[in-house]
């Protein structure tokens, strides 16, 4: 007799497919930060090696205006979660947190959704704890775009409508 394995936790299952709440979301956020910092900082030390490369005498680490920062943070984050709703439908800290979004169909986003989600997930970040007071467990972002963030812990990737 053979035993077929499920991969999803056995205390998870009865909310696979349910829609997210505010703390698993918050984590997954909190992850996806992170990520976007490193990426940051990644790219800050190859910038800097490529100037040192230039000009090793004269080189001095670059200091970018405030203003650079924001907007190196604000693209990065976006382009980075508008990637990875589009393919996988999650980013890392989601992946970690089993969370996965999807469209009104439940299939992946399409890249121009996954970008306008993506733009106001970074632009108006509040509209995340919308889902603190919405009994479908939906944020801002979710409500105007049709969109949800489920639990998800399979590794098999959504059709995209």
């Amino acid at each position: 007799m053979t035993r077929i394995v499920s991969p999803v936790p056995e205390g998870a299952r009865a909310y696979q497919g349910h829609r997210a709440g505010l703390v698993s979301r918050l984590l997954a956020t909190g992850v996806d930060v992170g990520v976007t910092v490193a990426a940051l900082v990644a790219i800050y030390a190859a910038w800097s090696i490529f100037l040192f490369v230039l000009d090793p005498r004269g080189f001095q680490f670059p200091t970018p205006s405030t203003l650079v920062d924001w907007f190196a943070g604000i693209a990065v984050l976006t382009v980075y979660l508008t990637a990875s709703w589009s393919t996988t439908g999650r980013s890392y800290g989601q992946y970690l947190m089993g969370l996965r979004v999807v469209n009104l169909h439940g299939a992946l986003l399409r890249v121009p959704l996954a970008f306008l989600r993506a733009v106001f997930c970074v632009v108006f970040p509040l509209g995340l704890f919308w889902v603190a007071f919405s009994r479908e467990n939906r944020s801002l972002q979710d409500v105007v775009l049709r969109t949800s963030v489920i639990h998800d812990w399979l590794i098999r990737v959504p059709r995209k409508d």
